[in-house]
């Protein structure tokens, strides 16, 4: 079993930085995939980045490509989620996710375990 935990949201405004971090807990997470997914409200949890078991392939969603930065220390069993250039559409619940395999993925269906999620608001 993979545990995760979010932290690090809060309230910025539009044009600041924040940094959300996931602590995962679980013996194969340095195998693991991972994911960052929102749900802003009225709307469908969406894709935000996702990246491979190495770091070393990572996919953003168009609406925050060349603003925000995922990244991850496996010997921390770290995720984190770097946010710049913040825009008040960027408000949602942010969660982190888990995939049993190594290979990043864009697809909430694709994912075996999830945070409980951190709220971010961007005020204008």
């Amino acid at each position: 079993q993979v545990q995760l935990v979010e932290s690090g949201g809060g309230l910025v405004q539009a044009g600041g930085s924040l940094r959300l971090s996931c602590a995962a807990s679980g013996q194969t997470f340095s195998s693991d995939a991972m994911g960052w997914f929102r749900q802003a409200p009225g709307k469908e949890r969406e894709f935000v980045a996702t990246i491979n078991w190495s770091g070393g392939s990572t996919y953003y969603a168009d609406s925050v490509k060349g603003r925000f930065t995922i990244s991850r220390v496996n010997a921390k069993n770290t995720v984190f989620l770097q946010m710049n250039t913040l825009k008040p559409e960027d408000t949602a619940t942010y969660y982190c996710a888990a995939r049993k395999t190594s290979m990043a993925s864009k697809d909430e269906g694709n994912y075996d375990y999830w945070g409980q999620g951190t709220q971010v608001t961007v005020s204008s």
